[in-house]
């Protein structure tokens, strides 16, 4: 039977406001600032091989000078090491600071079990055709790509390159030395305890930073989830010595859970792949639910290599061919003819251009925003309706499917895809307790308390999330955790406070020299990141490369200074904002992380304070054009919008 469009409307309406509360994001407290010692423990880190890191050569003393600094090892700043190398820059002249005990960023911090990439690996992992790499499967387990990143360090000759167990703490411009004093905190000896402080000068600094970097937990009346007394522990670092298993193995078996009655508080994006393995270890599963995810067929499969050197892998250049193919597809700008080459959910959501942007309705005036998402609503009902209509007829208990049905329009969360997660709810030990909309209670020492009901607990997991990469006006020193100063002693909030963000295509600002950083922020974003990642990297590292082999040339200088002028970084942000209604059906949307929880711009707000939030909008033209912007600008050679100087 048709679903009536209007009836829809009204209920994804009526869900949203069920969910919408004026804290917004400061409803979360996030583990690293936590007053709590418990839960900022819940973050140390158990995956370092602290004896072993112990052993190796430092490669950063007090008084270094290393002329490239990369701050994170994660996915964006092993294409920051690689792309710099890639520009013939040595390798003997990059450091890169991490704070975990190894590579991979998120990758090494989430080992919960089930983990992949919810992007076809092909196009994912980073550098896949430069490295002759075939992933194993159509979607790489966490293990795989752990594995395959430090790899490509090895690869590349960076491996002894990183100080690892180390955070830079703050960043200052020194106008007279034309550098950016470092200080570093770094950690040795058991557990990383032994903290000692570096200070060391760097020409370039490159901030890599992740979108989702900071692990949070909602506040609960009650004890507060730190005053929960069994086992306890977040996602992003899940603890197998109280479930049992191993973070080697794709899918372990938690053999320590089978007489435990486990909670799981949350249903985003890890719940989807953790869930159906914890329902088949634990003796009773209680699934806690504000907000239903979409979970569509994953249509998992082993690499085939004949397919693999016939089809995927069978011209140079594929890999990018490939990735703007599906790039194509989520931006609903696919050209008369163009095959679908990925064929997964993600290649039949064109309605995520909502999110990712595209030339398709690139400029939105403010007139016509109403009308604009109108459309959208109606052309994303089919397939929210044939969404609707699979959960129906996978789970078998009705109410149980009703209330894990999403209602909410397709961008307004990341999909999620699995063909395991709703079939876990047919099982007798597994318990939904959905809360309708309102979230948890409290907590007790003994559980959780939802609809006035408490749930004894032996093991709470805490599936719920980071702080969304919106907080802190996009504050790249924020996302970074490092204090910037720049010029005249200013940080980039005092140089934003007035206008907004300013930036030269959404990576440097004026005010700070020679410092750029991966962002999502009048930038292009895409559903598969690395792409994003890998087109900035490949522009900043072009944009280094380049003023320093100018300077290396010149005999009578040997330190180059990049700054954006402000003119340039002024003409973007006004285009960005131009943009920025292409992206307005977000305000239909429940609250999220890719929304800001939420949180509503103040209705009493001056019409600066709304251009600014427009200023912090992606790029609304999509990626693939703001990849030929970048690749045109290179082109022309001059490093437009850019001053250069040597010294």
């Amino acid at each position: 039977m048709l679903e009536d469009f209007a009836s829809v409307q009204e209920k994804y309406t009526a869900e949203a406001q069920k969910r919408l509360r004026p804290e917004g994001p400061d409803q979360y407290d996030t583990l690293y600032e936590s007053e709590s010692d418990r839960l900022r423990h819940l973050v140390d880190d158990i995956w370092a091989d602290h004896a072993a890191l112990d052993a190796r050569p430092r490669p950063l003393s007090s008084g270094d000078s290393p002329k490239f600094l990369i701050v994170g090892a994660g996915v964006g700043g092993v294409l920051a090491a690689v792309r710099l190398v890639q520009q013939g820059i040595s390798v003997d002249q990059i450091r890169i600071v991490e704070t975990a005990g190894g590579v991979g960023g998120n990758w090494y911090w989430n080992r919960y079990p089930g983990i992949h990439c919810d992007i076809e690996s092909y196009i994912y992992l980073p550098l896949v055709e430069e490295m002759g790499y075939i992933p194993s499967h159509k979607y790489s387990s966490g293990v795989e790509i752990r594995g395959y990143l430090a790899r490509i360090m090895k690869r590349y000759n960076l491996e002894d390159k990183i100080l690892f167990r180390a955070q830079v703490k703050k960043l200052e411009w020194d106008d007279s030395a034309h550098t950016w004093k470092v200080n570093i905190t770094e950690g040795r000896g058991p557990r990383g305890a032994q903290k000692s402080t570096l200070s060391i000068t760097a020409e370039f600094v490159w901030l890599t930073a992740g979108i989702l970097t900071s692990p949070h937990v909602p506040k609960l009346a009650g004890v507060g989830i730190q005053g929960f007394q069994g086992d306890l522990f977040h996602t992003s670092l899940w603890n197998y010595e109280i479930t049992g298993g191993s973070s080697q193995e794709p899918f372990p078996a938690m053999s320590k859970l089978k007489d435990k009655r486990v909670g799981f508080l949350g249903t985003g994006a890890t719940a989807i792949q953790a869930v159906p393995l914890l329902a088949e270890a634990a003796k009773e599963l209680y699934v806690f639910q504000r907000t239903p995810s979409a979970v569509y067929t994953r249509g998992q499969k082993p690499t085939d290599l004949h397919e693999w050197k016939t089809k995927i892998a069978a011209h140079p250049g594929w890999q990018k061919d490939r990735r703007k193919n599906l790039a194509m597809h989520s931006s609903n700008t696919v050209p008369p003819g163009v095959p679908n080459l990925v064929d997964d959910e993600w290649s039949r959501l064109s309605n995520y251009t909502t999110l990712v942007g595209g030339t398709k309705h690139e400029i939105v005036p403010p007139e016509k925003v109403q009308g604009f998402i109108d459309q959208l609503l109606a052309e994303d009902a089919e397939g929210t309706a044939r969404l609707r209509a699979r959960i129906a007829a996978i789970v078998k208990d009705k109410e149980t499917a009703r209330k894990l049905t999403p209602w909410y329009p397709s961008w307004c969360k990341r999909p999620t895809f699995s063909d395991t997660y709703l079939q876990a709810f047919n099982r007798p030990n597994v318990h939904l307790i959905d809360t309708d909309g309102k979230g948890i209670e409290s907590v007790t020492p003994r559980g959780l308390v939802a609809n006035g009901k408490e749930i004894p607990l032996d093991v709470l997991i805490l599936g719920t999330g980071y702080r969304t990469p919106a907080a802190d006006r996009a504050d790249p020193a924020r996302r970074s955790g490092v204090e910037i100063i720049g010029r005249e002693g200013k940080t980039i909030e005092e140089r934003w406070a007035e206008k907004g963000q300013a930036t030269l295509h959404g990576f440097a600002t004026n005010g700070f020299p020679n410092l750029f950083w991966t962002t999502v922020h009048q930038s292009a974003v895409t559903s598969n990141h690395t792409y994003t990642l890998s087109t900035q990297a490949q522009h900043i590292a072009y944009i280094i490369s380049t003023a320093h082999k100018q300077a290396v040339a010149n005999s009578h200088h040997s330190q180059a200074i990049v700054e954006v002028q402000v003119p340039a970084q002024e003409a973007w942000a006004t285009r960005i904002a131009e943009g920025a209604g292409h992206f307005a059906a977000g305000s239909v949307c429940t609250p999220s992380y890719l929304n800001n929880e939420g949180r509503k711009a103040d209705a009493d707000a001056s019409p600066a304070e709304v251009v600014k939030g427009m200023r912090m909008a992606p790029y609304s033209g999509g990626i693939l054009k703001y990849e030929r912007l970048l690749e045109e600008w290179r082109e022309e050679g001059g490093l437009e919008g850019l001053e250069v100087t040597f010294v």
